[in-house]
């Protein structure tokens, strides 16, 4: 019964990794007002399992080493984009808290890539009779265009 409840709170995330660098959305009030504020880190720990899963986010803002620990299903996280996928061998990152300056969040072998959250956007697809005219209309304009360079050659 507890798996139904929870199955309905699920959110389509990207899959996050330790060692990841992230970009949060998260929902901020401020009075009356909402808006939307980016938190960008490293991932440097996952705790929890389905609906209780959590990431522990790290990144220095001046100078100072700043940390957000952040559910992951939860309302108030608006969109995740993973920026870097970090390559580590360690399950928790916490000795990245010890380093100073850039080494504080040189996350191994790491490579830039980019998932999101956000839904896709879907293309109409175009009907066979349109496709042909298309290919039809391609064709026929480089051998315009051979022509008109063989023209001015001459």
């Amino acid at each position: 019964m507890l798996n139904k409840v929870e199955e309905g709170q699920y959110k389509k995330r990207p899959t996050v990794r330790v060692g990841d660098t992230v970009k949060l959305h998260l929902k901020i009030k401020e009075g009356s007002r909402e808006r939307i504020q980016v938190f960008e880190g490293v991932v440097i720990a996952i705790k929890g399992s389905g609906i209780n899963k959590n990431l522990v986010v790290r990144k220095i803002s001046y100078g100072v080493g700043v940390e957000k620990i952040v559910p992951l299903h939860t309302p108030i996280l608006e969109k995740i984009e993973v920026v870097k996928r970090g390559n580590v061998r360690r399950s928790k990152l916490y000795y990245l808290r010890n380093r100073v300056g850039k080494r504080a969040l040189k996350v191994g072998m790491s490579k830039d890539v980019y998932f999101t959250d956000e839904d896709e956007v879907v293309v109409p697809v175009v009907g066979e009779l349109e496709e042909e005219q298309i290919e039809e209309e391609v064709k026929e304009e480089p051998k315009e265009e051979v022509k008109e360079e063989v023209e001015s050659k001459e």
